[in-house]
């Protein structure tokens, strides 16, 4: 298999902790440092944490950085930073911003020598693959995206900072009526509301304004307040018994026709226990896959759309044919 790839994961939360797991999974992979602003963090696997102020010293150490930071403040600051050093993968999800933030990562990667894969994970990431592969087999239909059931980190996030929630989770849930009616190929054109609904589940402090907090969350702009939205006050107890997974998943439809009684399916579809530890084991690939366009010379900004299936995978091309196709 030759030299291990070596490892940094750049933030050890949900997702840094998903990728140290997901280096263990993965023989040709090695995890060589962690990354982080926190002092005295001790790592499940053993390996030494660093502060991020440090990583220069690492440069000639380190193969791929997985930046494993939030995109709301983190990635747009940690992606350039370590892009001047490292080969990068992240997961960028600000969808509005991506082509800004391609923009800055391709300039920096391209003066470093190095490549940055951004934007990856299953949404943006996989899901992204399948709406391009769908749309371009069948030119003439409909894609829709549903994503649940599952938790939503940042929403969930919103509703913490709400004042008098001491903890929140919040469930994004496709409606049922919408998904059976592209399934059955229909190409209805959908507003928010009609696709999914969010459920939160809110434990108040003691005294907190309960109508408030409702109230609140239903209005949220960009989060809530165009989805019907269920609020459920629980106990802490509850919430530890009954929702401390973080499951989620969804589905990529795409109808569409090749001749008037021609009418097809795709369908592309995740059922996850974990999101972020999946999302970690997305990272880990295209990691392998940086470090390989890199090896070849190559530099600058990446996504998903731009790498094919064969550097992902850790066996060689000839075995892929010979096994997979």
């Amino acid at each position: 298999m030759g030299d291990k790839i070596r490892i940094a994961i750049v933030g050890y939360g949900n997702v840094g902790r998903g990728v140290e797991k997901a280096c263990g999974n993965n023989p040709d992979m090695e995890l060589h440092t962690v990354f982080t602003r926190r002092a005295g963090i001790k790592t499940a696997s053993g390996v030494k944490a660093a502060a991020v102020g440090e990583a220069e010293n690492y440069k000639n150490d380190i193969d791929v950085a997985i930046l494993c930071g939030g995109s709301a403040t983190d990635l747009e600051r940690q992606g350039p930073f370590f892009a001047n050093m490292f080969n990068t993968v992240d997961s960028f999800d600000t969808h509005a911003k991506i082509p800004e933030y391609f923009s800055v990562m391709d300039s920096i990667a391209k003066a470093s020598g190095k490549i940055a894969v951004i934007s990856t994970g299953w949404d943006p990431g996989l899901f992204s693959l399948q709406r391009v592969i769908a749309e371009s087999v069948l030119p003439d239909g409909e894609t829709h995206t549903f994503w649940g059931r599952g938790v939503s980190q940042g929403h969930s996030d919103a509703v913490r900072r709400i004042e008098g929630v001491l903890d929140a989770r919040q469930y994004t849930i496709p409606v049922k009526k919408a998904v059976d009616r592209v399934r059955a190929g229909e190409k209805p054109s959908l507003s928010t509301r009609e696709k999914h609904r969010r459920d939160c589940y809110v434990v108040a402090a003691g005294g907190a304004d309960r109508d408030a907090i409702e109230k609140a969350i239903k209005s949220m702009p960009n989060y809530f307040a165009d989805y019907d939205t269920s609020v459920t006050f629980i106990s802490a107890e509850e919430m530890a018994e009954k929702h401390s997974q973080m499951p989620h998943g969804g589905f990529v439809l795409r109808s569409g026709d090749t001749a008037a009684q021609s009418g097809h399916l795709i369908e592309f579809s995740l059922k996850l226990a974990s999101n972020p530890e999946f999302t970690a084991s997305v990272l880990a690939a295209y990691a392998r896959a940086a470090h390989r366009l890199n090896k070849r010379g190559e530099s600058g900004a990446r996504t998903v759309f731009d790498i094919a299936a064969c550097d992902l995978s850790p066996k060689s091309a000839a075995e892929l044919r010979k096994e997979l196709l």
